[in-house]
């Protein structure tokens, strides 16, 4: 199996080839989004995490802040904890209208834009353009022995699962499509997997507004209402 240090040949000319390629979208992006949190969310543009890659290998990512400074984390981690333990589709708290979340986020986060900062990561070595998204090291903890197994691949900024339909599958299903990435790596499996992730993406966008849609309109059922004789007050 490849190490963060020796990939593939093929592996790290596309890695390198188009991280480059994608570094003026991130330039943009990062000036755009500057100007943006000293509006609506005052703190850091860039967000660091620890993350666990390649055979439990712990490594810092970047990604762009889409949540209110000091925003709690232990609602993800119950959160994370029920989909180890259940069929449920992995859908993200975004769905559900997530306090934590600055105005815009969902977008960024259904888009991947958020994750754009990753390429820097990609260009150490610690990513790859295509491989199994990493997890932090509470989630690893929960991994039983077999599931571990996704983490024979460098980790990626996309990957199987997530042109497989990412938000509809459960967590097994998401470790069984890591697993098959690491058996069948190929150059073809990559460059299919690059050319499936803007349409995947455009699926998730649509997907998170409805969601966010449903659950809005379920808000406004049970949301009581009081009639005055002046007003509607919600």
């Amino acid at each position: 199996m490849p190490t963060p240090d020796r990939l593939p040949g093929w592996k790290r000319a596309l890695d390198l080839v188009g991280s480059l390629a994608a570094m003026p979208l991130l330039l943009l992006c990062t000036a755009a989004l500057a100007l943006v949190m000293k509006i609506v969310s005052p703190g850091p543009a860039f967000f660091r995490q620890e993350r666990v890659g390649y055979r439990g290998r712990r490594f810092w990512i970047y990604k762009f802040r889409t949540m209110k400074t000091g925003a709690d984390a232990s609602g993800h981690k119950a959160y994370f904890k029920d989909l180890v333990s259940t069929n449920a589709p992995m859908q993200k708290l975004d769905v559900q209208g997530d306090s934590r979340l600055i105005p815009g986020a969902w977008l960024l986060r259904a888009s991947g834009l958020d994750e754009l900062p990753q390429l820097i990561n990609v260009l150490r070595g610690d990513m790859s353009l295509v491989g199994p998204r990493p997890c932090i090291p509470g989630e690893f903890d929960l991994y039983q022995p077999w599931q571990r197994l996704r983490f024979a691949a460098v980790p990626g900024l996309t990957g199987l699962w997530q042109v497989s339909g990412k938000n509809r599958t459960t967590f097994d299903e998401m470790v069984h499509l890591d697993i098959r990435y690491v058996a069948e790596l190929s150059p073809g499996l990559d460059l299919r997997i690059i050319l499936a992730t803007l349409p995947a993406l455009i699926t998730q966008i649509y997907d998170t507004r409805l969601g966010r849609l449903s659950r809005a309109q379920l808000n406004d059922v049970r949301t009581p209402v009081s009639i005055t004789a002046n007003a509607v007050e919600v």
